[in-house]
């Protein structure tokens, strides 16, 4: 999280708007990033389980999966929001001597 601001202030030059603007990109891109990258992890494992169990399991137990996919990304999406809120709230400044 600290790399955010130090990234962000080498990309600001010393303007604060820009320095602003520059934690809230870089958090929500690596935030969008990691989530592309758990969220399609999380989808291959759902598929493979899912394809594991298909001969062991009736047809009926094979309708929630797509149900319990949707929850694994909802609470995906609450931690990476909640870590990137974190991250915007411990970078950004208010006055310009800190940069």
């Amino acid at each position: 999280m600290l790399r955010i601001g130090i990234a962000a202030s080498k990309m600001s030059k010393g303007s604060l708007f820009n320095y602003n603007l520059y934690v809230i990109l870089i958090a929500c891109l690596f935030s969008f990033f990691i989530f592309l990258i758990c969220g399609f992890s999380i989808l291959v494992i759902v598929l493979l389980v899912s394809l594991i169990l298909h001969a062991l399991k009736p047809e009926d137990f094979h309708a929630g999966w797509v149900h319990m996919f949707k929850i694994c990304l909802t609470i995906l999406a609450i931690v990476v929001g909640a870590l990137n809120l974190v991250a915007i709230l411990k970078n950004i400044q208010c006055t310009k001597n800190k940069i």
